[in-house]
């Protein structure tokens, strides 16, 4: 395939990025500015690693040439043999590169982020499990040096979550954390069974991209809010004061509440911000359903139904049941190095598409 012609398509699009960007007017809008400025980063790597590519090919045409009038056995020859290997295996990779560029970035990778963690089967070990998970999260995002914003809970009775909903922001938050949709299923001995029998319970997990404003309009009449006192054990600011918010959309049936902050407003706005996402969550999934088939092999869809990955602590193993990879080392990966299950997933995603694409 010859790659020139999108290096160059790639080239003239940054040219107009930059010269829309260099117009006072174009901050006039902000979202519209902010958009540019990410097709503009975007674009500016991709012409990079794009001349990257055309230099690697030309001085591998070049020693290729050489390599065919030199005398087999000579110095020169072994040299340039060395130099032809090393160009290879350089042109491979920035092939590559260029193809996964051709991909049409997904619109929401760039966006801040709503992860909903629940308690599924398994009583109360389902509920410290939905507990080590938020822990393992945020270790995460610690280390991406993202910031986690607490948005509602539910606490058991053991110390674990029934639910927990919290907004993470930084760069590029959906783009890897959206591989964590699904089922997590999690075999080890529960601290209150008594006999060392091993258990297997399962939490939930959805990571849902922001929605703007732009996105979603909700109609003031259709919605009904309602403030009170949050619930849990203590004297908190936050348990003595109506400063609790729930939100009802009339049209779809759903309910949010937020109740982590102590002020009402904060409350209000976190909440309209999780209806908004879960309302543009559905649509985005209507539309799913209407124009394409789903793919069973498709990664990262988000069902609830799918059991993504098993967290088995006698084993010290954790395995991942959509790219079928599985690591001998759960006691780091818990405590937040993800990125060794994130990186396969991402990569087996581009992959897929790229496949789609027939290059």
């Amino acid at each position: 395939m010859d790659l020139k012609p999108h290096i160059e398509k790639f080239a003239r699009r940054l040219a107009e990025v930059e010269a829309a960007l260099s117009d006072p007017k174009a901050f006039d809008n902000p979202q519209r500015a902010q958009e540019m400025s990410r097709e503009y980063s975007r674009l500016k790597e991709l012409v990079a690693t794009g001349q990257a590519y055309l230099k690697t090919a030309a001085d591998l045409a070049e020693n290729r040439a050489l390599l065919a009038i030199e005398a087999p056995d000579s110095e020169m020859a072994q040299l340039v043999k060395e130099d032809v290997a090393r160009l290879e295996a350089e042109d491979k990779r920035l092939t590559l590169a260029v193809q996964r560029s051709l991909v049409p970035p997904d619109l929401t990778d760039s966006r801040n982020t709503i992860v909903e963690i629940r308690a599924g089967a398994g009583g109360s070990e389902s509920a410290l499990f939905a507990a080590d998970l938020y822990r393992m999260y945020c270790r995460y995002c610690e280390a991406m040096r993202w910031k986690v914003e607490p948005m509602d809970s539910s606490p058991s009775d053991l110390g674990g979550f029934k639910e927990i909903i919290f907004e993470v922001t930084g760069t590029d938050v959906f783009k890897r954390l959206k591989y964590e949709s699904g089922v997590h299923r999690v075999q080890r001995v529960p601290a209150t069974e008594a006999q060392g029998r091993i258990h297997t319970s399962t939490a939930t997990v959805a990571v849902l991209p922001e929605a703007e404003e732009v996105d979603i309009e909700i109609k003031p009449e259709d919605i009904e809010i309602n403030v009170c006192r949050a619930s849990g054990k203590g004297g908190q600011g936050v348990n003595t004061t109506d400063s609790a918010v729930q939100i009802q959309h009339k049209p779809s049936g759903l309910i949010v509440r937020c109740a982590d902050e102590r002020s009402q407003q904060k409350n209000r706005i976190s909440a309209m911000t999780v209806l908004r996402t879960r309302l543009l969550e559905r649509k985005v999934a209507e539309e799913n359903a209407k124009y394409a088939a789903v793919r069973k092999d498709q990664v990262g869809t988000g069902e609830r139904s799918e059991k993504i990955r098993t967290y088995n602590f006698p084993q010290n193993r954790v395995t991942d049941h959509r790219i079928e990879v599985t690591l001998y080392n759960l006691s780091n990966f818990i405590e937040g190095n993800l990125d060794e299950l994130i990186e396969p997933l991402m990569n087996h995603d581009m992959d897929t598409k790229l496949a789609a694409l027939k290059l």
